[in-house]
């Protein structure tokens, strides 16, 4: 395939392969990602049941199937699409991490810590998976947990604001304020846009 001079250019490319082979599960998922990209979802979402239909083990279509779904704010559907890709491919970390995720806002905290536990013995490097088991520590009361999860997220990416901004909320929570003013400091410096609340009452203990 040519190189593509725009996403125009390049979907009338994908278009015409999947006309000389319909049967490529990975045209069917690139031309969707791609129509993905131009917010046609509704011929994205038809692209992906036929890259599942072409190829039953790629996960990621099933992810994205699931991304259409959290667009049109179906929880349920993306849970959904999710699962089905751990059970397409064994050890697909991102589906793990993003059912931790889904539950976790559904308020399922134990059944969000199980799956994001998954996610990292899958892919010890899954930054996400770290910064979202660290707030699910939080919410469940188990500060030193979340603190360690997040020191692990520091490991693998010493500016992720996220992870500073829990850091910040769990050592809040233990009482030691010039630790969590440091964290919220260097959040803030990354960019991060911390709650008002948040740093008014770091600030009340400097």
């Amino acid at each position: 395939m040519v190189k593509a001079k725009n996403a125009e250019e390049y979907i009338a490319q994908l278009r015409q392969a999947i006309g000389s082979n319909s049967e490529c599960g990975t045209t069917h998922y690139n031309l969707a990602v791609a129509l993905m990209g131009q917010k046609k979802y509704e011929e994205a979402e038809s692209e992906l049941h036929e890259a599942v239909g072409c190829s039953p083990t790629l996960a990621e279509a099933y992810v994205q199937l699931g991304a259409i779904c959290l667009q049109r704010e179906d929880m349920e559907g993306c849970l959904y699409y999710n699962r089905l890709a751990t059970k397409s491919r064994a050890g697909f970390s991102i589906g793990f991490g993003n059912i931790g995720f889904i539950e976790l806002q559904r308020g399922n905290i134990d059944e969000a810590i199980k799956n994001l536990h998954k996610a990292i013995v899958y892919n010890s490097l899954f930054l996400q998976a770290y910064t979202t088991l660290a707030n699910a520590y939080l919410m469940k009361g188990l500060v030193h947990e979340s603190i360690e999860t997040s020191k692990k997220a520091l490991e693998i990416e010493p500016n992720f604001p996220i992870a500073h901004n829990n850091l910040a909320i769990a050592y809040l929570e233990q009482k030691d304020y010039a630790l969590a003013a440091e964290h919220i400091d260097t959040a803030i410096s990354l960019g991060y846009e911390v709650a008002p609340e948040l740093l008014n009452e770091i600030n009340s203990y400097r």
